[in-house]
C-alpha cells in the first residue's frame, strides 16, 4: 500500500502525505468538536436540542451524497431493515451522543477525549465476548489484545475513581462550579461525569459491533449512516417532548450558540465523517485509530487556552494508561493481520504447487499416450497447423 499511496499525487502531494495531513486535520476537528461542545453547554444550550439540530445537519450533508453514490449498492428496505436501523440510531446516537453531554458537562474536554481512546479495546472485548473476535492467549497479538483491554479499563477506573492534585492548570477556576447562560452557577459531580463518558463508551463500541453484521447484509455505508441519523433525529425529538417543553430552549439567543451547532453539524458530523471514510479506505482503520491520541493533546491545549481547564494528576495517569493499551491493541490486530495474510499467501502458494504439478503429470500422460497414437493426425489438426 505504501508504494501505491506514493504513487498518487494531487498538487504535488504524495498520497501519503495527504493520509498524515487529514489526519492531524480531522484530530483538530473533532478537538474543536469537544471544546465546541463544552462551550455550548456552558452558554446554556438544551443537552436535548444540541443533538436534534446537530443530527438534523449532519442528515442533510448525508442524505444527498446516499442517494446519489449508492443507488446500485442500496438493497431494498425492509421492516427487518428498520428494526436494525432503529436499534443502531438508540446505540449509536442516541445513547452515544446522550451519554457524552452528561459526561462533558460535569467533567471536561480532556477527559472526554482520554477515555473516548479505550473504544477499540472496548470494541475488542465485545467482539471476542460475543465470539465475533477470536483471542489466542497462545499468540503474542492474543496477550497483547488482552493485555491493552486490561489497560484501558485501568486508565478509565483511574479517571473516574481518583481526581488527584492539580497538577497544571490557571490559578482562580474551578471545575465544580460552572456558570451557565443566565449566571447561574452549578455544582458538577466529576465521579457521575466519567460514569456517564463510560456510558458513551460502551455505547459507541456497542454501535460498532452490532454495524458490522447489519453493513455485510445492507451493504451501503451511507445509506445505513444516513438511516441511522434519521431515526436518532426521531428519537430524540421524541425524548424532547416528554424533557424539554420549554419552546424558548428551541431558539438561538446569540451568533455563538449558532456557530456551536452548525459547527458540532457540518464539522463534527459531516465533513469529519467523509474524511474518515476517505482515509480508512486508503490507509486502514489501524492507521487512523493511531492518530487518536493525538485529539486528546490537541484538545488539552485548546481547552487550556479557550476554557481555562485544569490537569489532575489522576486523568494524567489514566490517559497515558489508556494510550498504552489502545497501542497494545492496535499492535495485536496489525500482528494478527499480518499472521493471517501469511497464512492465506501460503495456502495460496501450496494450491498453485499442487496445480502446477496436477498439470505437469497431466502433460506427462498426455506425451505417454501421444506416442501410441497414429503418426497420421486427423484432417482438423493437419488444416489448423497449416493456417498457422
Amino acid at each position: 500500500m505504501a508504494d501505491g499511496m506514493e504513487g498518487r499525487r494531487v498538487c504535488g502531494m504524495p498520497e501519503k502525505a495527504q493520509l498524515h495531513v487529514a489526519m492531524l486535520t480531522l484530530q483538530f476537528g473533532y478537538a474543536g468538536f469537544h471544546v465546541v461542545s463544552r462551550l455550548a453547554l456552558n452558554m446554556g444550550i438544551s443537552k436535548l436540542v444540541f443533538p436534534v439540530y446537530r443530527n438534523i445537519i449532519a442528515l442533510c450533508l448525508l442524505v444527498p451524497f446516499a442517494y446519489f453514490l449508492e443507488k446500485k449498492d442500496r438493497p431494498k428496505l425492509t421492516l427487518n431493515f428498520v428494526v436494525q436501523f432503529f436499534l443502531l440510531a438508540l446505540c449509536g446516537i442516541t445513547a452515544n451522543q446522550g451519554f457524552y453531554l452528561l459526561g462533558l458537562d460535569n467533567t471536561s474536554p480532556t477527559f472526554a477525549s482520554a477515555i473516548q481512546n479505550s473504544v477499540p479495546a472496548i470494541t475488542f472485548a465485545m467482539a471476542a465476548a460475543l465470539r465475533i473476535e477470536k483471542v489466542r492467549l497462545d499468540r503474542r497479538d492474543g496477550v497483547a489484545k488482552v493485555v491493552g483491554t486490561l489497560a484501558c479499563v485501568a486508565g478509565a477506573s483511574v479517571i473516574t475513581l481518583y481526581k488527584g492534585p492539580t497538577i497544571f492548570g490557571p490559578t482562580g477556576s474551578d471545575h465544580h462550579q460552572v456558570v451557565v447562560g443566565d449566571g447561574e452557577m452549578v455544582m458538577k459531580n466529576w465521579t457521575l461525569g466519567c460514569v456517564y463518558l463510560i456510558g458513551h463508551c460502551l455505547s459507541w463500541s456497542g454501535w460498532l459491533v452490532l454495524q458490522a453484521p447489519v453493513l455485510k447484509k445492507y451493504p451501503a455505508r451511507l445509506s445505513v449512516t444516513s438511516y441511522t441519523c434519521f431515526f436518532g433525529v426521531i428519537q430524540f425529538l421524541i425524548i424532547a417532548a416528554f424533557m424539554e417543553r420549554d419552546a424558548d430552549a428551541w431558539q438561538f439567543h446569540s451568533g455563538s450558540e449558532l456557530f456551536t451547532i452548525l459547527y458540532a453539524g457540518f464539522i463534527a458530523s459531516g465533513v469529519a465523517f467523509a474524511v474518515q471514510i476517505w482515509c480508512i479506505d486508503r490507509g486502514g482503520p489501524v492507521f487512523v485509530a493511531v492518530y487518536q491520541p493525538v485529539q486528546t493533546l490537541v484538545v488539552a491545549i485548546m481547552a487550556s487556552l479557550t476554557l481555562g481547564e485544569k490537569f489532575y494528576l489522576g486523568g494524567i495517569i489514566g490517559a497515558v494508561l489508556i494510550i498504552a493499551g489502545l497501542y497494545l491493541v492496535l499492535w495485536g490486530k496489525s500482528q494478527e493481520r499480518a499472521r493471517l495474510a501469511k497464512d492465506a499467501a501460503a495456502a495460496a502458494d501450496i494450491v498453485v504447487r499442487s496445480t502446477t504439478t496436477s498439470s505437469s503429470s497431466s502433460n506427462k500422460q498426455q506425451a505417454s499416450s501421444a506416442v501410441t497414437q497414429p503418426l497420421l493426425l486427423p484432417s482438423s489438426t493437419s488444416s489448423s497447423t497449416e493456417n498457422v
